[in-house]
């Protein structure tokens, strides 16, 4: 027999064993945050294990953020939900050695953000037009220093996230909210080394604009073919932008 053809099937540690089960009875009987998780007596029994093992296993749910711990005597194991920054965070990190460009990231904005938009239309309240409104008028006027350049852009990619916020496709709102992280990302890492993109800003604010009556009109198919147009716009001068930012670092480096 070739041993080549021999797998042997990876030993699953039995907490681990103890935080999947956790997480399939937590989906199956659609147990919300803040609810408890059964006592450790009553894991130890339910699993037939260990007092150190469920410890283990609670731990492990712990750093994953699903759960907190408790001490005392209301004290337990409570359920938590996922905090947004911590999983976009930890996902950016898994992605920061790939570096995806801005126009990677804005083929896939292309796909998502023209729902979100239109989902989002919907769903905005009044104090929501207003707050677009002051991020539009906060990108009106040409910053005079560095510093209102990053609060201008930063304004620019809080218009998006409000969207994201307000868009009830749990699955979109992430990926948006997601998206624009990593331009700002993108944003304070790289191409604040370059000279102002008037051009760019321009375009954007105007298309924020044009936005932000299609949304206070209720208008979905409206704010929908707008934000395809603005991305499309978007994506066009971020192939520019990443051809300046490529002749600027290989100067920088030949100086």
């Amino acid at each position: 027999m070739n041993n080549k053809n021999l797998r042997i099937p990876k030993r699953i540690k039995r907490s681990d064993q103890i935080v999947e089960s956790v997480k399939r009875w937590v989906a199956l009987n659609k147990v919300q945050p803040g609810d408890r998780l059964p006592n450790e007596r009553e894991l130890m029994e339910q699993f037939e294990c260990s007092k150190g093992t469920v410890r283990e296993a609670l731990k492990s749910l712990e750093v994953q953020g699903l759960i907190s711990v408790r001490t005392g005597p209301n004290g337990g194991a409570i359920l938590e939900r996922v905090p947004y920054d911590k999983a976009s965070e930890l996902l950016r990190n898994f992605l920061h050695f790939d570096q995806p460009t801005g126009p990677e990231i804005y083929a896939l904005r292309t796909l998502v953000e023209p729902e979100i938009a239109a989902l989002a239309t919907a769903r905005v309240t009044e104090a929501d037009l207003e707050d677009l409104d002051a991020l539009v008028k906060r990108c009106e006027v040409a910053p005079k220093t560095f510093e209102e350049r990053i609060e201008q852009r930063i304004a620019e990619l809080d218009f998006h996230i409000l969207l994201a916020q307000r868009c009830d496709n749990p699955m979109l709102a992430f990926i948006g909210r997601f998206l624009n992280d990593m331009l700002r990302d993108l944003l304070i890492f790289k191409k604040s080394a370059l000279p102002e993109q008037l051009e760019f800003s321009a375009a954007n604010c105007n298309y924020h604009k044009q936005l932000l009556e299609a949304i206070r009109a209720r208008n979905v198919s409206g704010a929908r073919k707008l934000m395809h147009e603005h991305m499309k716009s978007a994506e066009h001068f971020n192939h520019e932008l990443e051809g300046q930012l490529s002749q600027h670092f290989l100067g920088a480096t030949n100086s």
